[in-house]
């Protein structure tokens, strides 16, 4: 079952890109922005990334806070970090255990989705955004969405 606006997100605890244990309940009292993304190193997940990482600083302002999750290993995670300088952590989900709790699943059962999450400072999910071929969109709604929560 998908996870809808409305809800309350799962506990996790996952790996990220430097190998620190991340939970949800880190990012408690601060909005969050969860980004689920097919696959490190590919065109249209280099453009999201480095769009969050461009927008960083607004998302800091905005009180947010902002994480990739993919199945990419940590080894992987790591140097797509450090290639496109990425001040966020990226979620180790190897065996798509997060996928699963949010109910993200698969396209024909063959590419994995890009969906982003905007969840309050409660751990509520607030807005729900899905578009797999235009990352740089994912950006743009999270604004839009966090500068509504603002007002």
């Amino acid at each position: 079952m998908s996870l809808r606006v409305g809800d309350a997100i799962p506990k996790f605890q996952l790996i990220d890109q430097f190998g620190n244990y991340r939970s949800n309940k880190e990012f408690l009292g601060k909005s969050l922005v969860l980004f689920f993304y097919p696959k490190d190193d590919t065109p249209g997940c280099t453009i999201e990334v480095c769009g969050f990482r461009d927008k960083y600083d607004l998302f800091e302002i905005m009180g947010a806070k902002v994480c990739g999750v993919s199945n990419g290993d940590r080894e992987s995670h790591f140097l797509f970090s450090q290639k496109n300088k990425l001040q966020y952590p990226l979620l180790c989900d190897e065996k798509n255990y997060l996928r699963k709790e949010f109910g993200v699943k698969s396209l024909l059962g063959l590419l994995d989705r890009r969906i982003t999450y905007i969840i309050n400072s409660k751990g509520i999910i607030c807005h729900i955004y899905e578009d797999l071929l235009n990352g740089s969109s994912h950006i743009k709604e999270a604004i839009k969405v966090l500068s509504e929560i603002k007002a």
